[in-house]
């Protein structure tokens, strides 16, 4: 059983905690770690997105953040981000390794696979710049099909368009976009 803090619309933990299936069920804020992997090219900033597995509660076969997953009940955001890049990628990071950028809201309603999919998180986002090597990678294979660089912009503007092939959020994609201009 997976759980998750209870947050209020600062992403502090309220002292309640939640099942995972029940905070999507019913729509309860909760938190998340997104990590953006981030590489300049002479072509301009890409981003490594995976792509997720078929068997995946929401958005299966549709690439997404390089790397995010839910902060457990009592973890803290940053350990939680780490600990995803291993998990998702085999990735070894340490806590100099990830930059804290911001937070935005995710908030949607949407079913998959003939369920209702209620979302309601504060999802912390975290840079990595180091350089990676996909074919290095290890994916785990509950979680992801593959990963592949994509141009940021090119991707910002095709989830804008709400292209079926992202579901990348577009908010984290903005955060993100100002982190590599500045």
């Amino acid at each position: 059983m997976e759980l998750l803090d209870v947050v209020d619309e600062y992403g502090c933990p309220t002292g309640q905690k939640i099942e995972r299936s029940v905070a999507h069920s019913e729509g309860i804020r909760h938190r998340t770690a997104h990590v953006w992997i981030v590489r300049r090219t002479d072509e301009g900033t890409e981003v490594l997105l995976q792509k997720r597995s078929m068997n995946k509660d929401s958005f299966p076969g549709r690439y997404d953040t390089s790397s995010a997953g839910h902060i457990q009940a009592g973890a803290e955001p940053k350990e939680s981000a780490i600990r995803e890049l291993r998990e998702e990628l085999g990735i070894i990071a340490g806590q100099e390794d990830l930059e804290f950028v911001d937070t935005f809201v995710v908030h949607y309603e949407k079913e998959f696979h003939g369920h209702m999919f209620r979302d309601s998180e504060i999802a912390f986002v975290y840079a990595y710049s180091k350089p990676v090597d996909i074919s290095r990678l290890i994916l785990q294979k509950e979680e992801l099909d593959g990963v592949d660089w994509f141009g940021l912009d090119y991707v910002y503007d095709e989830c804008k368009k709400h292209n079926q092939k992202f579901c990348a959020p577009v908010g984290g994609l903005e955060i993100i976009r100002r982190y590599v201009k500045k």
